[in-house]
């Protein structure tokens, strides 16, 4: 344990400036992408100036991290807010409240989670971390939260299996949604007003029995809210087959808005997006 956080604190570099960015660790969506890492499967890092958040650190997180350029110290991390417990957004969730509290030696950082992923045998988050950060908040339908400077809502309950909720995140002028995953229900589009929409796109097309959005889906919300950018992200085979990025070009000339696909490693600087 000790030389993992070694390597963190000496051989980590700090980002330099305050800056408002998003890294995306992974853009994996489907099972069969994430277990086979056709895309990586690490989640988002916001960076807002001096406040750094992970969103849904699916496996791999950890490594992601140690990869970036410049590299990323998650014992910088101020908080970790998970989705949803699937697999594919939880994976590293138990290693990174290690690495954001430094083993548990340093009592510190927010915990943001669905009540489900605190409770039952399938519960994602293990009981000797659950003193380590400093506090943990349940996700709820409707509610708003802050952390420093920074506030965001949980808008409304997803249709998804487990219990499942986006974002709208505000900062300084600043607004981002978060769509994660769901299937697609009447009106879920209003409830996403961010200047800056993250859609995840599993699927290219809708299919009945899965409770992903697809491409159409995806459309349907960029077109109601025309929001300045529009970020495509968690692609599972059909969408990668399609070439995310060419769908993205596709869809940004049939719009008029700015859509772009998220890859691994991409980094947004959210500032030139602000009011």
């Amino acid at each position: 344990m000790g030389y993992l956080f070694y390597i963190f604190t000496k051989s980590f570099v700090e980002q330099e400036g305050k800056l408002r960015k998003i890294k995306f660790l992974g853009t994996a969506g489907a099972r069969v992408v994430m277990i086979r890492q056709l895309r990586s499967s690490g989640g988002m890092w916001f960076s807002l100036n001096d406040t750094n958040i992970l969103i849904d650190p699916g496996p791999g997180s950890l490594v992601r991290c140690a990869r970036s350029r410049p590299r990323l110290d998650p014992t910088k991390l101020d908080a970790i807010i998970l989705t949803h417990k699937h697999l594919d957004h939880s994976g590293d969730i138990n290693v990174m409240i290690e690495a954001m509290t430094e083993g548990g030696f340093k009592k510190r950082g927010a915990l943001f989670v669905p009540q489900d992923a605190l409770e039952g045998e399938d519960a994602v988050i293990f009981h000797y971390l659950r003193d380590f950060p400093e506090r943990i908040e349940i996700l709820k339908e409707k509610t708003t939260y802050s952390l420093k400077d920074i506030s965001f809502t949980t808008p409304v309950r997803h249709e998804h299996g487990v219990e499942t909720y986006g974002l709208n995140i505000n900062f300084k002028g600043l607004s981002v949604s978060l769509i994660t995953d769901t299937r697609y229900f009447e009106g879920l589009e209003r409830h996403y007003p961010g200047k800056i929409i993250i859609i995840n796109v599993v699927r290219f097309k809708p299919r009945e029995d899965v409770d992903h959005l697809s491409l159409e889906d995806a459309e349907k919300i960029i077109n109601f809210n025309k929001p300045k950018l529009a970020i495509l992200t968690h692609f599972g085979m059909t969408m990668l087959q399609k070439k995310p990025w060419e769908v993205a070009q596709n869809l940004q000339k049939k719009l008029g808005t700015e859509v772009i696909a998220a890859s691994d490693g991409m980094e947004i600087n959210l500032d030139e997006y602000a009011e």
